[in-house]
C-alpha cells in the first residue's frame, strides 16, 4: 500500500493548530441551522448557522457559507460571510471571497485582497499587554 499525497486543496483544508488531535464537525452546503455551538473540536460550516459559536479549537466558514452570530475559536477563518463578532481568536484569517460585517479581537489577522469586511479591528493584543494594542476602525473593500 502507498500513501498518496495529499493535493495542495486538501492541504489548505485541513486546521492549522497545535491541536491537531481534535476532530472535525462539518454542517453541510444544504443545511440551515438555528442553535448554538460549543464545545472542543474544530467546526467547518458550509451551510447557513444563525447562532454563536463557541469552541476551543478551529472555525472554518466556507465559500458561499453564511454564519450569524458571536465567534469564539482559536483560529477563524472566513471564506464565506459572517455577520457578528469575533472575540479571543489567536489568528483571524479573512479570505479574498469572505465577507466580516462585525468587529474583530485578535491576536493576529490576515486579510487577503478582494475580501469585504465593515468594523472595529483589535490585533496584537494580549489580555495581560494592552499596551500594545493596536485599533482600527475599518470600512473598506481589500483590493
Amino acid at each position: 500500500m502507498s500513501a498518496t499525497q495529499p493535493t495542495s486543496t486538501e492541504a489548505l483544508r485541513r486546521p492549522q493548530s497545535a491541536r491537531a488531535d481534535l476532530k472535525e464537525s462539518i454542517l453541510a452546503s444544504d443545511l440551515t441551522i438555528e442553535g448554538k455551538i460549543e464545545g472542543s473540536g474544530h467546526v467547518r460550516i458550509a451551510g447557513s448557522f444563525k447562532g454563536d459559536v463557541n469552541v476551543q479549537g478551529n472555525l472554518t466558514i466556507e465559500a458561499g457559507a453564511r454564519v450569524t452570530g458571536q465567534v469564539r475559536a482559536s483560529t477563524v477563518i472566513v471564506a464565506g460571510e459572517l455577520h457578528g463578532n469575533i472575540e479571543g481568536a489567536a489568528r483571524v484569517e479573512i479570505q479574498e471571497t469572505g465577507i466580516l460585517v462585525g468587529d474583530v479581537k485578535a491576536g493576529s489577522l490576515t486579510v487577503s485582497a478582494g475580501s469585504r469586511m465593515r468594523g472595529q479591528v483589535e490585533f496584537g493584543w494580549a489580555e495581560k499587554s494592552v499596551s500594545s494594542l493596536v485599533t482600527a476602525k475599518v470600512d473598506v473593500a481589500a483590493s
